[in-house]
């Protein structure tokens, strides 16, 4: 089990302070979910495991994806097995859809994002989420990182517009989430004897650095984008 699993059990706090960007995430889904009508068909694109799919009670979920991001993964709650940048949907299908920390595994992101904005109705919401300062993930299926001048030009070149941006987090989130990082390397071989020494530094450490985030106004160091925009009308 990864330290990002075990987090995930902890306390709501605690999870929301140190998992930062995976509770923006979850918090941006749950608006999003909560700002459609009843009834309207959702596309998740790169759905992976369908863990998103309980904010959508009230729509018509449908998740996609090409199913070889992660081997340890169960892909058998696909709605459709497919590539992002060639969607099995006529056009102006889905109210709205969502991509989900997914753009960085695609070798043209581009591309995928002008066929999510084909089957999306004109003025659908779309919401996409992406990183910046991350390590690499899922290998070898693993292309790209995104500063919010690249997301902002890609969502515009596929015909989106209404786009807003917003960094999770700053400096300092960044900075406690990657010592918590850190612990991975004292979880192997010898390095299991000075594990017990880097907690008692890193844990503390990454516990208080969020509390300097006011520091950082400009946010240009971020573990990643959290991005809405519409279809064009």
């Amino acid at each position: 089990m990864t330290y990002t699993q075990r987090l995930s059990r902890a306390p709501r706090p605690i999870r929301r302070w140190l998992l930062y960007f995976e509770c923006e995430i979850t918090e941006a889904v749950a608006r999003f979910a909560g700002a459609l009508t009843a009834g309207a068909l959702v596309l998740d694109a790169g759905s992976g495991e369908g863990q998103y799919k309980r904010f959508f009670a009230h729509q018509r979920y449908l998740g996609v994806d090409l199913g070889v991001g992660d081997a340890r993964w169960n892909y058998r709650a696909l709605d459709a097995v497919a590539d992002l940048t060639a969607l099995p949907f006529p056009a102006s299908t889905f109210d709205a859809a969502l991509n989900i920390v997914t753009i960085e595994h695609l070798r043209d992101p581009a591309s995928a994002l002008a066929e999510i904005g084909r089957v999306l109705k004109p003025g659908g919401a779309f919401l996409l989420v992406a990183p910046l300062e991350w390590e690499e993930h899922q290998q070898p299926h693993d292309y790209f990182r995104y500063t919010r001048f690249g997301l902002r030009s890609l969502l515009e070149s596929a015909g989106f517009d209404e786009i807003q941006l917003t960094p999770a987090g700053g400096f300092f989130r960044l900075l406690s989430r990657r010592l918590l990082n850190g612990l991975q390397f004292f979880m192997r071989g010898v390095g299991w004897l000075l594990f017990p020494a880097a907690v008692l530094v890193f844990v503390p450490l990454s516990l208080v650095l969020p509390v300097l985030e006011p520091l950082d106004r400009e946010r240009n160091f971020t573990l990643g984008y959290i991005c809405t925009a519409r279809k064009t009308r």
